[in-house]
Parts: structure tokens; sequence; C-alpha cells
């Protein structure tokens, strides 16, 4: 990190991944090209979890190259007194598995739940019921992460 005045702890960048209100998903196609969409996630421990199609172009990504960099950011604030943004953010690589095993799938989904629609929790089980066939749930275990501020 260039700036490491504004390198923050494992704990504050763990912090960030759990309060961010969506993430940036990169990674690269079969090509060699990059590709990146902003999913909605959840972390449990050094787990991070989404979930989306079965099929398409970021699934095709996961199946031919796990390696993954998730990137988060919080708390932004344009400052009104000098040409610069307060933020918080956090980075992580790691790799990308698709989980295939119903009790690991539904707590995925469960902890997504949660944080994203906990309105929606008393429906959860009849969703789950309807749609787990056609959802996909992917597991990226953390192997790196950094976190940074400008507070």
């Amino acid at each position: 990190m260039r700036r490491k005045d504004r390198e923050t702890s494992r704990e504050a960048a763990l912090e960030v991944i759990d309060k961010c209100q969506f993430a940036v998903f990169s990674m690269v196609d079969a090509d060699g090209m990059p590709y990146c969409v902003p999913l909605s996630i959840a972390r449990d421990g050094d787990a991070v979890y989404f979930h989306c199609a079965k099929e398409g172009k970021k699934t095709d990504c996961l199946t031919e190259k796990a390696e993954v960099c998730i990137s988060c950011v919080g708390n932004v604030e344009a400052m009104t007194d000098k040409f610069s943004v307060k933020y918080e953010s956090a980075t992580i690589f790691g790799k990308a598995r698709e989980i295939e095993e119903t009790g690991e799938k539904l707590h995925a989904l469960r902890i997504l739940s949660e944080r994203h629609c906990p309105e929606m929790m008393h429906a959860f089980d009849k969703e789950t019921g309807t749609s787990m066939s056609r959802t996909g749930v992917w597991r990226v275990d953390i192997e790196e992460i950094s976190g940074k501020a400008n507070a």
C-alpha cells in the first residue's frame, strides 16, 4: 500500500465488509478480459457469500478461473473544505467456489437475507423452498485482506 498512513487494521477492514451496501466483485473471463459486477454480500468469519443465477457470465468466469478480488467501500463523504473525499475501504483476494451442500447453502442464504432484507425473514423458508434449485450460492474464502481510510 502506497499510503501507509491510510492503512487500517484487519478488524477495521472486516467491519467495512460487514456494513458496505454492496461490493464490487472482480474476476477474469476465459479470454483474460476483466469483468466486474456489484453484488450484495454477507460475511461469516473469513468467508464471504453471495448468490446469483446458476447460469451467466459471472458463473462462466468463476467456473473457468476461481481467483477473485472484492472491493467494499463505506462511509463516503465529500469534503467541503478541500479536494478530497472521506471514505473507508476493504479489498479482499480469494478463490470462489460454488456451494452445493444444502446446509451451507441455506446458511449463506439466511445470512444474506438477514443482512439485506431482515423484514422479509418471515417468508424465508417458503422462498428458499421454491427457489433453492435455481439459485447459485458462492463462497470466497478470504486469503488476503487490506483496509484503507481517509478520515
